[in-house]
């Protein structure tokens, strides 16, 4: 009886100490090499010239436009669009001038015409000011003179913009509606970027997909109060859409619906004066390859090709993706994409309408030829 107590409590230290002698390490820190063995066709270079409709370019001085083109024509980008026209001033904590937007074009055309493309934006900070909306589709017509050849919307309508007395300013805000309506009048496109993607209003809990980047950045995580719910504000953008029919809009980041290709396909049959921007969504289609191509050929006419932040090296995986059909790949950023991606394998009638053809029936100025 005493051996086999004495022998069940050594047996009980041994599976003790084997614990602790166990690696332990973190979900962040789990990120193991593939053992599969697949045909891999890594692409750093477009298999055509294409558009980035989505990019964001500060204070470009000449040296670091020649810097910019080359890594542009080492990736095979005919265009670049640049969204943050009026840049940002710090001291205001808003957008800057008109003079700014104008001493970007000139530098931009001066070094590399029709190469970086810029776009204006709207501060919405004095939204209550008397001859506000005058205003400012005066400055939008006067940038529009200056060279600028669309409209950005940050997501900050929607989510931080208030009014004199706190009040969040909705995306659909009747006071705006005429700056919507002149950009159909000039004939140039609204670029929108509306709320954040859905989970970040969900719980975070296990089921939550955007655990991992909440959990790093906790900063993005959002409440109904923090401003408003998610669907409100994705209403307010779609609201615009409805209301302004003669006004090409980009939905950016697919309006945060590329995990939901039904959803995505209903809206572009409801609002046909709407494109997609595939910017930051890139890792939805690589995980749905057979489905994704077919939305692709389906809505080959309302895709553009979009990056967000400019990284030379990120958009290998974009390329890889569209272009080829490899199988279980990585994506360069596992907080947003813990699984892998897999090739979508698109024609090359496809591809030159999302890489270039696309962006030039709605950015004045740029034309197919620019690119073939």
């Amino acid at each position: 009886m005493r051996q086999t107590l004495f022998t069940s409590f050594f047996v009980s230290i041994l599976f003790l100490f084997a614990q602790e002698e166990q690696p332990t390490m973190s979900f962040e820190e789990y990120n193991p090499t593939s053992t599969l063995v697949v045909p891999e066709n890594p692409v750093k270079r477009a298999k055509f010239s294409f558009v980035d409709i989505h990019s964001h370019q500060w204070n470009l001085t000449k040296e670091q436009i020649a810097s910019l083109v080359d890594e542009m024509d080492e990736l095979n980008m005919g265009a670049m669009v640049n969204l943050s026209g009026r840049g940002f001033d710090r001291e205001a904590g808003d957008i800057g001038s008109p003079e700014y937007l104008a001493g970007m074009v000139r530098r931009v055309e001066g070094e590399a015409p029709n190469r970086i493309i810029v776009f204006t934006n709207v501060s919405f900070n004095d939204i209550d000011e008397e001859g506000w909306t005058e205003n400012a589709v005066k400055e939008l017509e006067e940038d529009v003179k200056a060279g600028a050849r669309g409209l950005k919307i940050y997501k900050s309508l929607g989510l931080r913009y208030q009014d004199s007395e706190g009040n969040r300013i909705a995306i659909d805000d009747p006071r705006i509606d005429p700056v919507w309506a002149k950009c159909g009048e000039l004939g140039i496109p609204v670029l929108i970027h509306a709320a954040d993607p859905a989970p970040f209003w969900d719980p975070m809990d296990s089921d939550n997909e955007r655990w991992l980047e909440l959990k790093l950045r906790p900063g993005r995580k959002r409440g109904d109060d923090d401003p408003a719910p998610f669907e409100q504000i994705i209403a307010e953008q779609h609201n615009v859409f409805k209301k302004h029919p003669n006004t090409t809009f980009v939905n950016a980041h697919m309006g945060w619906m590329a995990n939901d290709l039904d959803k995505a396909g209903e809206h572009l049959d409801t609002y046909p004066n709407v494109y997609f921007g595939i910017g930051a969504v890139i890792a939805e289609f690589g995980r749905q390859p057979r489905r994704a191509n077919q939305f692709f050929e389906k809505y080959q006419d309302r895709i553009l090709f979009g990056k967000d932040a400019y990284n030379k090296e990120e958009f290998y995986t974009y390329f890889r993706v569209l272009e080829t059909e490899d199988e279980y790949f990585p994506y360069y950023k596992k907080y947003h994409a813990f699984w892998r991606m897999y090739g979508l394998g698109l024609s090359d009638e496809v591809l030159k309408k999302v890489y270039y053809k696309n962006a030039c029936k709605i950015i004045p100025g740029l034309e197919e030829s620019q690119f073939e």
